[in-house]
């Protein structure tokens, strides 16, 4: 019984390290939830996945390009686009700290319109947005091959 105690009780002091919540701001950008979201997509944002490809190809924001944070992300630091360029960063949900880390990262490379979409893809989802799935026909911002 003592032994059970002392699981439940390690397993309950590490359920903070499982999932942690992401930040409601992330300073020099805009928090949108869905509906913000779907607006600044009918309107031409660009919208950026940061999550993993296998997460990418099972589903993503329609228009979207994908830009992993643990790969291609940081090729968006030296892109030739204007910095006034509205960006919609986004990963999986509210427990998925990649997104805000791109969003500190993106307005630090002095990208001015950067939205943080913190309910991310699952929440795009639950209010049956406009997703694509795959990259078949999706758009590439950066390639590692030649011009």
């Amino acid at each position: 019984m003592n032994r059970l105690v002392m699981l439940l009780a390690a397993w309950l002091l590490c359920q903070p390290l499982l999932a942690q919540e992401a930040p409601l701001q992330v300073a020099g950008a805009i928090t949108v939830n869905v509906m913000q979201a779907k607006h600044l997509h009918d309107h031409g944002a660009l919208f950026i996945d940061v999550r993993a490809a296998r997460e990418w190809e099972w589903g993503h924001v329609e228009g979207a390009i994908h830009l992993d944070l643990r790969g291609q992300f940081a090729a968006l630091a030296h892109a030739p686009w204007p910095r006034e360029i509205p960006l919609v960063i986004y990963c999986d949900s509210e427990v998925c700290l990649q997104s805000a880390l791109a969003v500190e990262q993106a307005v630090a490379w002095g990208f001015t319109r950067v939205f943080y979409f913190r309910g991310g893809y699952f929440a795009w989802q639950l209010f049956d947005m406009p997703s694509g799935k795959g990259s078949t026909g999706e758009r590439l911002a950066f390639s590692s091959s030649g011009p």
